[in-house]
């Protein structure tokens, strides 16, 4: 028996929640559509360094898969795993966080996803520094709740700032969350320890959480590490950090992430890892407690070869007409001015067009962002200088 056909008039997209109607299309993507498959393109335009896995991770995952470890695990992530990353953070932060604070996610997204899902209702505010990587926006509205810019201070010499009072005469009756992301992506903005302090009491004293994403803590320069609220928080207060093994080893198309929780929470992380992934891949958990144990030279060569490009970038692009490039204290992406009053995303795409390399709007990060756009460093110094050479000639033009 044939099948009725649906009339064509019927748009089933507006058959789906207001919630997810209402979900930004990110313009970071717009641009890399116009120019993924050109081979001549330089990219720079998505938050992803231009080395491979290290051979010790894969190795240990072939070895892993070889073992047999190709069955579903606990929803917390393997014993092993939250073990390994109890003792990363008492290497470098040192702290002592216990194996039942981990849970094991399926990257820092997922990550940050578990953390909205746990804090939010309907309705509830989340504070987000702004400019900020839009998925944090869309992962606060996908979970019903309210994202809240507060925009960052921008400083004459190009470099942001974050005051504490800022952050503060946003706080309504409705705020819930105060989002941190130190380094930030993508301005660079890294919070002092001071700073953390006292946002921290802050927080205490209205009852709001901290949601802290320290995925780019290694990724400083002039600093060793960029501090955690795990230095300063106690494992009662409302804090919840997230993390990924993207950026430190490589592992971007892993999938492979955590979130720290305060003392108590392991049953709730449990049940939404259950129903939300079941797990990750348990062969994959056996390649990060390899890159736990074996990485730190590797983390170091990734942040000193990404210094030498940011002094490229910044160097090489500071001195051209109409041109703000302030190095960045943090993470891996130079937060630039440039093209005088052309909007972001249409400077994005001309420099597509005419240079060959491709940059992320700083529209992409909120309107916040508009007049800048944003450029990955995380790549070889012969690739930064070729990136130079190109956005040179262009805006020299323009200029």
């Amino acid at each position: 028996m044939a099948q009725t056909s649906s009339p064509a008039a019927v748009d089933l997209a507006a058959a789906l929640s207001a919630r997810i109607r209402g979900v930004g299309t990110s313009q970071i993507g717009l641009v890399a559509d116009r120019g993924r498959d050109d081979p001549e393109v330089v990219k720079l335009w998505i938050g992803e360094g231009d080395l491979p896995t290290p051979p010790f991770i894969v190795e240990a995952a072939h070895r892993a898969m070889l073992d047999g470890h190709t069955r579903y695990t606990t929803s917390l992530g393997l014993p092993a795993l939250r073990e390994a990353l109890g003792a990363y953070h008492a290497r470098h932060w040192g702290v002592d966080i216990p194996p039942d604070r981990f849970a094991v996610t399926a990257g820092g997204m997922n990550a940050i996803m578990q953390a909205a899902q746990v804090l939010l209702e309907p309705g509830d505010e989340i504070i987000i520094p702004s400019p900020a990587w839009p998925n944090l926006r869309e992962a606060v509205r996908i979970a019903g709740g309210v994202p809240v810019a507060v925009p960052y201070r921008r400083l004459p010499d190009g470099r942001f700032a974050l005051p504490l009072a800022d952050i503060a005469a946003a706080i309504t009756a409705r705020t819930r969350v105060i989002m941190v992301n130190s380094p930030s992506n993508p301005t660079g903005w890294t919070m002092p320890l001071a700073e953390m302090t006292a946002l921290r009491d802050l927080a205490r004293d209205r009852g709001l959480w901290i949601l802290s994403d320290e995925v780019y803590a290694h990724f400083t320069y002039g600093n060793r590490i960029a501090p955690s609220f795990l230095q300063i928080c106690t494992e009662d207060d409302r804090l919840i950090v997230t993390n990924t093994f993207s950026k430190n080893w490589a592992m971007t198309g892993w999938r492979a992430g955590w979130v720290i929780y305060p003392r108590g929470l392991a049953p709730t992380f449990a049940k939404l890892g259950q129903y939300s992934t079941t797990s990750i891949s348990t062969f994959v958990q056996h390649a990060c407690i390899a890159a736990l144990a074996e990485g730190d030279g590797f983390i170091r060569t990734m942040v000193d070869r990404c210094a030498e490009a940011r002094t490229i970038l910044v160097d090489g692009l500071s001195g051209l007409p109409g041109v703000t490039a302030a190095p960045p204290d943090g993470a891996f992406y130079l937060m630039a001015r440039m093209g005088g009053d052309e909007p972001s995303l249409d400077l994005a795409l001309r420099l597509l067009r005419e240079a060959k390399v491709g940059v992320a709007p700083g529209t992409a990060f909120g309107p916040e962002g508009e007049g800048l756009v944003r450029i990955c460093f995380a790549i070889s110094p012969a690739l930064a200088r070729e990136a130079v050479e190109r956005l040179s000639a262009v805006l020299r033009r323009a200029g």
